[in-house]
């Protein structure tokens, strides 16, 4: 199931790979005709290879490898165009810019903008079809009712491109009462996957159906592994203690360490590049709010530990102590009155997130990990919401796979959604993890999301 979304993965990075170098030579061969080979060996390969890197990486950001986004709507379209425009902006600030390519190509550059995103446009409308159309591989019998069963269902039906299809639906009840009929219905329905509650194969009454499907080849898997497939995230409604033992017990042992000793030089490197930066911002809030530049708050980190986390000021100082709160600990909520003009931008832009840095370099966060929470809501929650405190495991991050998946924090629902997401991320976590989380971060700072 992921070997098959992987390799579609691979297929659309090469096709873009293809796309940009066929636009290139078609570029060539109209400018230069029959002398577009010496062109391209000794004047373009090299500088235009070093922007194609750039607008991968663009691609990537925007989210045109994100399996569940790629479908001809208008939204895909628009990320389309919006990552063409800055890629161009790209090329045209290298070329221009930075004199060391040698090359200044000015009808050049426009003609290969045009003829790539023709090229571009036309391969991906024909991978999304494709990708979205014809029978899907993976034909899925679901045993079961419940939020998270029809999540999934939901999930496969809008996400074609996946390459899921629920074929039929059985209830708990009807598979007890009736063993056999779960074969006879995988065969009925061409089901080739089996979905279903992870205690169900340990019912006596039905191990032996399970094992004939098995047996017939037809996989049986439990609806938490699915489910983290097509959601990307866990279901807290279908793990028990005992999932937490066989999955997240020794992840990222040896990632971890190493993962520590980059971000302390990294944060470290930024702190001291960026420095001039954070002097202006620490002036214009001082200039034109009432208040500490600097905002310090209490934040619960690994294994409950308490620590002082650090961000610029970006609401009004309401108590002696700066402190936005009167009536004691409270989220903050869209369109914030105590948000100030200043503060509106640096959240916006994450700005007011530059003295974590320091955070980062004392070991008090990571720049990846669950969001970092006050004492008293962590108290609370780990109250209301079953295995909450399975996100202390771990060091908390400036961002995270929750933030990025599930911006809205402003219910019991929205932390239960956003615990899925962390429980994912404790699991899965890896370099490859962290950089995407990272790129798509970035892409946040200048796409606001409606969530």
């Amino acid at each position: 199931m992921k070997s098959a979304n992987r390799a579609k993965m691979v297929l659309l990075f090469f096709g873009d790979v293809i796309a940009l170098y066929a636009a290139l030579f078609a570029m060539l061969v109209l400018r230069y005709g029959a002398d577009f080979y010496a062109q391209f060996v000794h004047a373009h390969a090299g500088p235009f290879t070093i922007i194609f890197v750039a607008w991968v990486v663009v691609f990537y950001i925007a989210g045109l490898y994100d399996l569940h986004r790629l479908r001809n709507n208008l939204d895909f379209f628009k990320t389309l165009a919006l990552s063409l425009a800055i890629n161009a902006a790209i090329a045209v600030f290298f070329f221009y810019l930075i004199p060391a390519f040698g090359i200044a190509p000015k009808r050049n550059l426009l003609a290969f903008i045009v003829i790539f995103a023709v090229i571009e446009i036309v391969w991906r409308r024909f991978f999304n079809r494709a990708t979205a159309s014809g029978e899907a591989p993976n034909k899925i019998l679901l045993i079961g009712s419940g939020a998270a069963i029809d999540e999934v269902a939901a999930a496969v039906a809008a996400n074609s491109q996946l390459g899921y299809a629920v074929q039929a639906r059985l209830t708990e009840e009807a598979a007890e009462r009736a063993p056999r009929a779960l074969e006879e219905t995988a065969a009925a329905r061409g089901a080739n996957l089996v979905v279903m509650p992870r205690d169900l194969k340990r019912r006596d009454a039905l191990a032996p159906a399970f094992y004939a499907l098995f047996a017939s080849g037809i996989r049986v898997i439990d609806l938490d592994y699915c489910y983290e497939l097509i959601m990307r995230k866990v279901p807290l409604d279908e793990i028990k203690e005992t999932w937490f033992l066989e999955n997240i017990e020794g992840a990222a042992r040896f990632y971890d360490p190493l993962k520590r000793a980059w971000e302390f030089l990294a944060a470290l490197a930024l702190g001291i590049v960026l420095l001039p930066i954070e002097v202006l911002i620490a002036l214009l809030v001082v200039f034109t709010s009432r208040g500490p530049a600097i905002y310090q708050q209490t934040r619960t980190g690994e294994r409950g530990r308490e620590f002082t986390l650090y961000k610029f000021r970006s609401m009004k100082a309401l108590s002696a102590d700066g402190s936005a709160e009167t009536a004691g600990a409270q989220w903050a909520a869209h369109g914030d009155a105590r948000t100030t003009v200043i503060g509106k931008f640096l959240r916006a832009s994450h700005l007011d997130e530059l003295p974590q840095l320091w955070n980062i370099v004392r070991g008090d966060l990571s720049f990846v990990g669950p969001r970092p929470e006050r004492p008293e809501f962590v108290a609370k929650l780990t109250r209301e919401i079953p295995y909450y405190e399975v996100r202390l495991l771990i060091l908390p991050g400036v961002t995270g796979w929750a933030q990025i998946n599930h911006r809205a924090d402003l219910t019991l629902n929205d932390v239960r959604q956003k615990l899925q997401y962390d429980i994912y991320y404790l699991k899965n976590r890896s370099f490859i993890l962290d950089a995407a989380i990272v790129l798509k971060t970035i892409k946040s700072i200048f796409v606001n999301p409606k969530e």
